[in-house]
């Protein structure tokens, strides 16, 4: 794939409060370009945005909880009045919660949807139009393997990022030529603060895959390559890129050991 030519000038990252959004910021700010950092908790967002002023970039925050709509047109408007318009777009706010669907609270289930699909969906939509209208720009949704391995405890947060995996494909081929590109990054499990919130959540467990969490820095590192290097769908680690082969050759296995998995993590409530 053939390096991109034109350097951002401006990135607007979702979920920017800590783990991967956080250093996915830091990244970017370090190679020159201006970042926009958006979540809900203002003081985390400050904490980053001393960072990189400190070593020189350009940072800007507005808080807001974009699982709300009002909140992102209202992200939107200000960025329109500010003059400071994206060329990315790293769609990364999430919520993931582990346990026996039937056990699953409907707020959270709705939570997980109008954050991960939602506001995803929303925020494409938002941005992408000037983007084709430039024919400059870059969207790329932080997915996950999960959404190609469907495992036990994980049935809304799975669909979820199966439903990113298909938008992104999808709109990657109605891109094609216009100068945008739209990526995935298929993540394994990561070092942050999701599985924390996942565990603490009504009815909520431990996630068994934390035990082989990686360094978010690492998946950081892949978000910026899909803007040098632009590309479809984009696997951290690499080796991940068997994860779908699993569920293929697997599948009856993980019929049965999966439920045994999540009786024996699922916390007792």
């Amino acid at each position: 794939m053939p390096p991109s030519q034109k350097k951002p000038r401006i990135a607007l990252i979702t979920g920017a409060s800590s783990g991967i959004g956080a250093d996915v910021a830091l990244l970017f700010a370090k190679n020159g370009v201006h970042v926009i950092l958006t979540a809900r908790r203002l003081e985390r967002l400050q904490e980053i945005e001393a960072k990189i002023t400190s070593a020189g970039g350009k940072a800007t925050i507005i808080q807001a909880d974009l699982s709300q709509e009002d909140e992102r047109l209202r992200l939107l408007d200000e960025l329109n009045q500010s003059q400071l318009f994206p060329d990315v777009l790293v769609n990364n706010a999430g919520l993931a919660w582990y346990g026996y669907f039937h056990e699953m609270p409907w707020t959270i289930s709705r939570d997980i949807i109008d954050l991960n699909i939602a506001a995803s969906t929303h925020m494409a939509l938002l941005f992408l139009p000037a983007m084709v209208r430039n024919k400059y720009g870059f969207i790329i949704n932080i997915g996950s393997i999960a959404g190609k391995l469907n495992e036990q405890g994980i049935a809304i947060y799975s669909a979820s990022k199966a439903y990113l995996d298909a938008f992104t494909t999808c709109t990657h081929r109605e891109l094609k030529h216009s100068g945008v590109h739209i990526s995935v990054v298929r993540a394994g499990p990561v070092k942050t603060e999701f599985f924390d919130t996942a565990r603490k959540l009504p009815n909520g467990g431990a996630i068994p895959a934390e035990r082989f969490a990686i360094p978010s820095a690492r998946v950081a590192k892949a978000v910026w390559s899909a803007v040098k290097f632009p590309r479809k769908v984009i696997y951290v680690p690499f080796y991940m890129f068997l994860s779908p082969l699993l569920e293929v050759l697997f599948s009856s296995l993980i019929d049965l050991a999966g439920p045994l998995l999540l009786k024996r993590m699922k916390k007792p409530h």
